[in-house]
């Protein structure tokens, strides 16, 4: 057990291969340098490594069953929280790294981390990036489940073991204050919740904004993130083939990959949207599209403003804002809230092309660009940094009971 609150040992779960993943990294790097000595519990699909020092920590990821082939010992790493792999290798992880604080990311394997901190008379910390049982809800909503989805994503069950977690964790980190009231909603007290967000490092900031040139070629839009349908990326072709038709010279940068990314491009073909109007540059690794993005003249945030957008926000958001890119956002909750607060950028209807359309017809004005987007640098610099989110963060496990 740790002698001080300065250099309590974190275990932190990630239900996935890793690398790579932003929040775990940053979460995992600013404890660190804080003197936290950190170790991340990782699943091992691609039989990496079982011990690897990383900058950000040590990764203790899952021991293969070599003998099984890769197909079913990917299977039998599911991270379901009764999955007797994880709750073994969570308890031999936590032994391995003498963990005084567990941290688990986001609801599947939130239950395990829990019984595992209580074996093991240790606190558990949820890191809760996401409304998962929303966000569940959205891919039944959009008609994306599969046959097996019945029991290990079944919304009703998910939300049940959301109030069954919440109240049982010692303390539980958001990455948005609309977060943080659904969560005091269900039960917990609001001394146990901390706002971390997602937002990048000041020093970011050091780096200047390409200089965009103003007329000498179409106004370029640019979207990263995942391919989903609640992400609104029909609504950015429909704006896109609405402007196309009244003359109006843009461009569009569609970045990354997911579920639905050949359904937007059969939408697009359909719509005739084809390069240079409409590029799909797929996933690209993190350092490289934020290269690309600083390239363009606006970032675009078009999700649906539905339950799991409205209690979350996304990292693009303040990777726009930080690279000096004007932002266009729906009008689901916290990022609409961000982007008047701060003048960063403009708001539309969700799930209205017109409306979007009108935005970015508006945003043509390089003169309205610039102005908008050195508003969210300013906002970055002042208030929405990573410096902040790391000192609450710092705090959470400074304050911790330990046994």
């Amino acid at each position: 057990m740790a002698d001080s609150a300065a250099s309590r040992r974190v275990l932190y779960v990630w239900d996935s291969d890793y690398p790579w993943d932003v929040r775990t990294e940053k979460v995992c790097r600013a404890l660190g340098e804080a003197g936290h000595p950190v170790a991340i519990a990782a699943r091992n699909a691609a039989w990496r490594p079982i011990d690897e020092v990383l900058p950000e920590g040590r990764v203790l990821r899952m021991r293969p069953w070599r003998r099984v082939g890769p197909a079913l010992d990917r299977r039998s790493t599911f991270p379901a929280f009764f999955n007797p792999r994880w709750i073994s290798h969570l308890i031999d992880a936590a032994r391995q790294h003498r963990a005084d604080v567990i941290m688990v990311r986001d609801l599947p394997l939130a239950p395990t981390a829990l019984w595992v901190a209580r074996h093991l008379r240790v606190p558990v910390v949820f890191d809760m990036a996401e409304n998962y049982p929303a966000m569940i809800r959205d891919i039944w909503r959009t008609g994306r489940a599969r046959p097996l989805d019945v029991l290990i994503r079944n919304p009703s069950l998910i939300a049940l073991v959301e109030r069954y977690v919440l109240p049982r964790m010692d303390h539980v980190i958001t990455v948005v204050q609309e977060s943080s009231d659904r969560v005091e909603a269900l039960g917990v007290p609001r001394q146990r919740i901390t706002c971390v967000s997602n937002r990048p490092p000041a020093s970011r900031l050091q780096q200047p904004p390409p200089k965009r040139p103003a007329t000498s070629r179409p106004v370029r839009f640019t979207y990263l993130g995942l391919m989903e349908m609640p992400r609104g990326i029909v609504d950015v072709l429909e704006a896109v083939a609405a402007l196309g038709r009244e003359g109006t010279p843009i461009e569009v940068d569609l970045i990354g990959d997911g579920r639905d990314l050949a359904r937007f491009q059969s939408r697009a073909t359909g719509l005739g949207l084809a390069p240079p109007t409409v590029r799909f540059l797929g996933r690209m690794e993190n350092r490289d599209a934020l290269r690309e993005v600083a390239t363009a003249d606006v970032g675009l945030v078009p999700h649906h403003a539905d339950e799991a957008w409205n209690t979350t926000i996304p990292n693009k958001l303040f990777d726009y804002m930080a690279a000096g890119l004007p932002v266009i956002t729906s009008d689901a909750v916290p990022a609409a809230r961000v982007v008047r607060e701060t003048g960063a950028g403009l708001v539309y209807r969700s799930q209205d092309a017109a409306d979007l359309a009108r935005c970015m017809r508006a945003l043509v004005d390089p003169d309205r660009r610039a102005e908008l987007g050195a508003a969210g640098r300013r906002a970055i610099a002042t208030e929405h940094n990573w410096e902040a989110d790391t000192s609450a963060l710092l705090d959470v496990v400074r304050q911790l009971h330990l046994p």
